[in-house]
């Protein structure tokens, strides 16, 4: 007798497994076919919209870029004669050569002279100034 209950209630217990495996793979069917549907739905308004801000920003972008490259050019003399004088390089002062930037904890002064040049008139001298020599 309890071999047949616990048999009974096997089977109950295996029928009970197998249709909730069922009811999982109907529910994950399902939920594929509505994303797939939204996708279908909504992927061609999103694609448009992209294109539409894209196109409405991409004067702003162009704008803003050569504003800076502007504001960039503008600013380049001053630049490059007053970081030199900061840092310490007075041959620089006023050469478009002057980098002055940090790199691993060393400074490049310039491609030419890398840590600076010692004298007062360096060889490779360009002015950033328009009509040549040093301001």
């Amino acid at each position: 007798m309890f071999e047949t209950i616990a048999q009974q209630v096997e089977q109950f217990l295996e029928d009970i497994n197998r249709d909730v495996n069922e009811t999982v793979d109907a529910i994950f069917e399902w939920s594929d076919e509505v994303a797939e549907r939204l996708n279908e739905a909504i992927a061609p308004d999103l694609d448009q919209i992209d294109r539409q801000m894209e196109e409405w920003l991409a004067p702003f972008i162009n704008a803003v870029t050569g504003v800076e490259s502007t504001i960039q050019e503008t600013v380049q003399p001053f630049n490059q004669t007053v970081d030199p004088i900061l840092n310490r390089h007075p041959a620089c002062v006023g050469c478009r050569n002057y980098h002055g930037q940090v790199y691993g904890g060393t400074m490049l002064v310039c491609g030419m002279h890398p840590f600076g040049w010692e004298g007062e008139q360096c060889p490779d001298f360009e002015s950033v100034w328009k009509g040549g020599d040093k301001a």
